[in-house]
């Protein structure tokens, strides 16, 4: 042990009171903030938001800053065979209790979606170094990659891999929306790993994020306490029809994808509303061909997205946008062809960090909101394998995947010392092999 050190775990920690201990341990908000700022200056946008999508050059700059990061701490760092980077603090015996997130975005970008949770990691780490404290496990953060899903789908590929949700050879054969393959993008950005996957499974996977909804911020609370993820289900519909003069074809006799389209859009929107509760729905692409003002198009492809945190109405949504997308087809005189993106069941997380997250938050005088994530999350994927939960932090009007993008320095601040709370309960709380849920996943 160095000298004037702490071996601490967390509430079963024998060095004193540990609960004392760990509120002496402070995070350097400073060092936080500096640090998101220089990231952000990667991919910059207007309004002060990035655009790093996954395996771009940027992306790769972004990883190249997040390594040397690591490697300045002296944690040990690895890649595995899709691009994940994990770097380990290796002190204690072990499993790690491992947070992190994502550095990639969506082209429209905020600086703090993915980016908080991966740099508040490091500064969890570095703090804990500095004031001394060895804790009884390691203490791991890692990158993963292509969370987002902006360019290769589906999203929280690097995730999924990891806990073998996805195997490597399907994953680095996908292509990405502008052509080339992932596996050929991984190589050419330097960052084709050699650590096989799955991944060893963490002893415990707690994720800090912003909460990219309204809720905390409309309903007055500080912090939130992650139950679980909504069900997700992503698909691409083509819509074929009848190129024609847009002035010389009467409506009767058209064969118009666009107006198929809206249509599918308005059901999406009315389903939702009247389903109620969590269910949502978004049409977030639309492509027209040949899109052109006086042309009746070919085809429209667009993209649904549904989702649910309860199955059987997350499955009860999906068959009545089925059954629209057959009729309508058959109305308009139209062919249909569907992709199925990505199908996720909805998470819950491990009661036991739920209750830490809590813990962590109400002992430091703040009120909770326990809550499920709208978004999908890496943390949902490491479920699979270990005890997780989420810690959340409000977002300024519920804006994310915007520039606009804001959460106040204070809750990103206080959000990074509760997650140090919380690893620091993690590391000798004991969990049975059972604790990890498996939802089961369904891609084609």
């Amino acid at each position: 042990m160095l000298e004037g050190s702490s071996v601490i775990g967390g509430r079963n920690g024998k060095a004193g009171d540990d609960n004392d201990l760990n509120r002496d341990v402070r995070v350097d908000g400073r060092r936080l903030l500096d640090r998101l700022e220089e990231l952000a200056g990667i991919g910059p946008i207007d309004g002060g938001g990035s655009c790093r999508l996954a395996l771009t050059d940027d992306d790769r700059l972004g990883r190249d800053l997040l390594v040397t990061w690591m490697k300045d701490l002296g944690l040990t760092v690895t890649i595995d065979v899709v691009g994940n980077i994990t770097g380990t603090w290796e002190v204690g015996a072990g499993a790690p209790v491992m947070t992190g997130s994502h550095i990639d975005t969506v082209r429209t970008g905020g600086r703090y979606d993915g980016n908080l949770g991966v740099l508040a990691g490091l500064e969890v780490i570095e703090s804990l170094m500095a004031a001394g404290v060895r804790p009884r496990r390691p203490i791991a953060v890692t990158v993963f990659s292509n969370e987002e899903g902006a360019r290769f789908q589906p999203d929280m590929l690097g995730s999924l891999v990891y806990v073998g949700g996805l195997g490597v050879e399907q994953a680095l054969s996908t292509l990405a929306i502008d052509g080339p393959s992932y596996g050929d993008e991984l190589g050419r950005i330097g960052y084709a790993g050699t650590v096989p996957c799955p991944g060893p499974a963490p002893h415990a996977f707690v994720e800090l994020h912003i909460e990219q909804g309204p809720v905390l911020e409309r309903e007055g609370f500080r912090f939130g306490a992650v139950t679980g993820v909504q069900g997700i289900s992503w698909q691409e519909v083509t819509i074929e029809g009848q190129s024609n003069h847009a002035g010389t074809t009467p409506m009767s006799m058209r064969r118009d994808p666009a107006l198929v389209a809206a249509r599918l859009t308005v059901f999406l929107r009315e389903l939702a509303e009247r389903m109620g509760g969590d269910q949502v729905c978004t049409v977030g692409r639309i492509e027209v061909v040949p899109n052109l003002i006086n042309v009746v198009p070919r085809s429209a492809t667009l993209t649904l997205d549904v989702r649910n945190t309860d199955e059987k109405l997350l499955k009860a949504a999906e068959a009545e946008i089925d059954g629209f997308i057959e009729q309508i087809a058959a109305d308009e005189n139209v062919t249909i062809s569907r992709r199925q993106l990505a199908r996720f069941e909805p998470v819950e997380f491990d009661p036991r960090v739920v209750d830490s997250v809590e813990r962590a938050i109400t002992g430091r005088g703040h009120s909770v909101r326990r809550l499920p994530s709208g978004a999908g999350h890496d943390a949902q994927m490491l479920a699979r394998v270990c005890p997780t939960a989420m810690i959340f932090t409000p977002s300024h009007l519920g804006i994310s995947h915007n520039p606009a993008e804001h959460t106040d320095d204070a809750d990103l601040v206080e959000g990074t010392q509760l997650l140090l709370d919380v690893m620091l309960d993690l590391l000798d709380t004991e969990f049975t092999p059972s604790s990890a849920e498996s939802p089961t996943r369904s891609l084609t």
